[in-house]
């Protein structure tokens, strides 16, 4: 039975176009994929989109697997992370104002995303309260780097500065946020 070879003889199979190796190679992998490329993505129409154009990848790449460079599954995640992390910068690709973001997910009603689960409302509220107190440069710095997931130098692009003021606006931001929310009395 397919579902008893190793993750390397499956690809092997799939490479050759094996059906079944195919399907077993795809059962053993998908949860992990999937799981992964949601977590990047936010979406899950476009999380099935990517999952399953990082197995027509790896099917097409089979052939570069090298298994002296790493497990067969880490060489599988990789390819879905980049595939998501694409997906993301085309789809973020217009300019991201916080407050425009806000609004939309309140109108939507989804002000609480999956970052915001097991905590409680007033908590989240708080959260939000400290963000709206941060200038708007490092709150834009911060929410690029935080939501958007975007490294200092691509929030510097964006936002026609340095990458040394991006970095400086990213961690002062951080700081004036933990300072905010450590204290216990609300100001």
């Amino acid at each position: 039975m397919s579902s008893d070879l190793s993750d390397e003889a499956l690809l092997s199979g799939l490479a050759a176009g094996d059906p079944d190796a195919a399907t077993a190679f795809t059962r053993r992998f998908q949860a992990r994929v999937y799981g992964l490329v949601l977590t990047i993505v936010r979406d899950e129409g476009v999380a099935e989109d990517v999952a399953q154009e990082t197995f027509v990848r790896a099917w097409k790449h089979a052939r570069t697997y090298d298994p002296r460079r790493g497990r067969l599954a880490t060489w599988l995640l990789t390819i879905a992370r980049n595939l998501a992390i694409d997906v993301v910068r085309v789809r973020s690709a217009e300019p991201l104002d916080p407050e425009v973001v806000a609004a939309k997910l309140q109108r939507a009603g989804v002000a609480s995303g999956p970052a915001d689960q097991g905590f409680p409302a007033d908590e989240r509220e708080r959260v939000r309260r400290a963000m709206a107190d941060l200038p708007p440069e490092q709150r834009r710095a911060l929410f690029l780097a935080a939501y958007a997931g975007r490294t200092a130098r691509e929030v510097g692009e964006i936002e026609g500065i340095p990458l040394g003021t991006a970095k400086t606006r990213i961690r002062t931001a951080m700081l004036r946020l933990r300072d905010s929310l450590e204290s216990p009395y609300e100001v």
